[in-house]
Parts: C-alpha cells; structure tokens; sequence
C-alpha cells in the first residue's frame, strides 16, 4: 500500500467516528434559567453520565451541565473495551503503590465490567454488549519477563490472567496475557439510554452550557458561558481536564495524547476478542459489528497533543499494519481522539482537595475510562 492510496481510500471525506454517526443524536436544552441542585456534575462523558445516573438513583437532585452534547467527547472516539487490563499495569502500581492500591485497582474495574453488564441487563439495553477476551501481546522478546510478571501480579490480585505464547491473531507474538470475561459495547447507544433514564427519574440535562468558573466554598456556584449559574453544596468534575484547576494544581499533573483510528472491512472472519500489544508503536484491535456487517477496529499511534507531525502518516501506518494482517476489502471510517494521562498513569478521583471536600474530580484515565469511572472514592457524595 503506498501513501497516496490514504487519499483514495478516502477522497475529500473528512474523519468521523463510527459511534457518532450509528447512534441518535441529542437535543437537550441549553440551561436558561438559574437553578439548584443537590449535585451539579460538569461533563457528558462516560464518567459524567454514570455519576448522575447513580446519584439520581439515591434521590438527589442531579443537574449535569455539558459544554457540547451529551456523548460526543473522548467517550464518542474511544475503543470502547471493557476491560480490566490497561497495558501493563498492575506490576507497576504494586511497585510504586503496594499491593493495597494495586488490588483496589483491579478489583474497581473488574467491578465496572460487572457493572456495565447488569445495567445493560436490567435496562434492557441494545448497545451491542458482548464478552471478550483481552490480550496484551508482544513481538519483542525483551517484553517476555514484563509479561510473565505482569500475568502473575494480575492473578495474584484475583484478575483471571493467563501466559500465552501464541493468540488467535496471525502474529508471531513472543509472549501474551490473556483477560477472561472482559466486554466491549457501543458506548454512545448505552450511554443516550442512560441519558434517558436521568430524566425519567427527575434529573436534568443540559447541553451547549459550558461551566466557566466555580465560585464559593461550599455551597458553591457554576457559572456557565451563557451567563446563567447553578447552585451546590456538591460538584463532580468528569471534563478530563479540570474547570476548575486552582485547587490541587492539577494541570501540573496531567498531559494529554492523540491516537488514531480506522475501520477495516476483512474478507475473513475476525478471530474475536481484543488485543493490544505491549512495546510502541501500540497497536490495539477488537471486531466492531455494523449494519453493514463486521468491520475490525484498528487503533494506536499515540503521540502527545501537538507533537504529531504528518497526522496522514498515522492512519496511513494503522492501514497498513491492518492489510499485513487480513485481506482488506475497504477501509470504511476513520477518526482520532485525544485523552489525558497522571505523571503515575492511575487516574485522579476523589475529593480535589482536603480543603474542598465537596468538590469531586474524575480525569487522567489515560485511554482506559470505560471502566476507569467506577474506581474507589469518586461517588462517596455525602
């Protein structure tokens, strides 16, 4: 495949996400008047979204404020696996954080798959939910005793992990981690569905109402682009990077990386379940079921925000590495999305500060937010 054929496979055709356009779109109202809650939640995403559901549920008066619409952000350009297996991981935060934390952090995202799976159950909800398994493979050989340490920190912390050789891929994999019961879904079909349910219980959603400042100590006050405002004693930030970023000094801690999708369509079945490798360039795979039949998600490239040079080159590579692999027919969608990671690569949720105890944050989920959203600490809303 030679470069030029990016532009032929996709003439003049400007990328889009494949969640976007195979899902509604949404028209909630801008706020237009000033209202009071018993939470404000900033931010429309995955995290966002399921924290108004949760606390609607309790019986709260929950207004969520998005800046765009509902759904549309990183939560709408993602891979969409539900996974406990974020790379690897779990060797790293025993190492830095011991085996407390370590075993906090498996056992919340496995809890979110877990979570996920029943509300879509409960609900009755068609998002195309189904259980895969996760692999992280590598074709480097130096990567062989990562893998082996990180299979056995992840089964020492309750994940069913297990050392492979080979995958169901047609890689010459060195060495590979296997993830039972993990799951991959639509998350914008999931996600209206839980959109809907917020309003049905008495929740209140408003699109095109950009937070641009937090005043107060507690109660505090949002006030929003279009110059209304919302009253609190309870504020959730899920906006990745913070509103409000005086407190706790966050955006010394965070950074943000582009990577890059597209979606093939193969003249074979895709074998199943969902694969990332190990070293860089990162490469990440998982089918992706269509109206127009199955397609395969190829995903990788990342780079920080800004420091890409021929953005071309980037989904040029990803095609290329997808037509080594399968027959492809077309290359059907294309798109690419930025999220943000912590200087330690574990997410920031909780309390912001000691000193603002009633303000919540939820960022840094470095690619992972799928199910980075029902980690420890972040609806503890008193």
């Amino acid at each position: 495949m030679e470069k030029s054929d990016l532009a032929n496979e996709f003439g003049q055709k400007r990328p889009e996400s494949f969640w976007l356009i195979s899902a509604p779109s949404t028209d909630y109202p801008s706020l237009d008047e000033d209202r009071k809650a018993d939470v404000a939640v900033i931010g429309g995403g995955m995290a966002g979204i399921t924290a108004a559901y949760l606390l609607v549920n309790e019986g709260l008066n929950v207004v969520l404020l998005e800046a765009d619409r509902i759904a549309r952000g990183t939560t709408a350009h993602t891979t969409a696996k539900l996974t406990s297996q974020h790379g690897l991981i779990y060797e790293q935060i025993r190492n830095q954080m011991g085996e407390e934390k370590a075993r906090q952090y498996a056992e919340a995202n496995e809890e979110a798959i877990r979570f996920v799976a029943q509300l879509i159950e409960e609900n009755k909800i068609d998002c195309d939910f189904g259980r895969q398994a996760a692999y992280v493979y590598t074709l480097d050989e130096t990567f062989i005793p990562k893998i082996e340490k990180e299979q056995q920190a992840a089964a020492s912390l309750g994940i069913k992990a297990f050392y492979q050789t080979e995958i169901p891929l047609p890689l010459p994999v060195k060495a590979a981690l296997r993830f039972d019961e993990q799951a991959q879904f639509h998350p914008r079909k999931y996600l209206l569905a839980l959109a809907a349910k917020i309003r049905e219980r008495g929740g209140f959603l408003f699109e095109n109402s950009k937070v641009i400042d937090i005043e107060g100590d507690g109660p505090y006050t949002l006030l929003t682009a279009n110059h209304k405002k919302v009253t609190t004693p309870v504020v959730i930030q899920a906006t990745h990077y913070p509103c409000h970023n005086l407190p706790g000094l966050y955006f010394t801690r965070l950074y943000t990386e582009r990577a890059y999708a597209v979606a093939a369509k193969i003249a074979a079945p895709f074998p199943g379940g969902m694969y990332i490798n190990a070293e860089q360039p990162a490469r990440s795979l998982r089918a992706l079921p269509t109206d127009e039949g199955e397609r395969v998600l190829v995903v990788g490239e990342k780079h920080k925000t800004g420091h890409g040079q021929d953005l071309a080159e980037h989904y040029y590579n990803l095609m290329a590495f997808a037509q080594e692999l399968f027959p492809v027919e077309e290359f059907s969608w294309r798109w690419s999305t930025q999220d943000v990671s912590t200087v330690d690569d574990v997410p920031y949720i909780g309390r912001m500060t000691a000193e603002h105890p009633n303000i919540y944050l939820a960022t840094g989920f470095r690619k992972w937010g799928m199910t980075g959203e029902r980690l420890p600490g972040f609806f503890c809303v008193t």
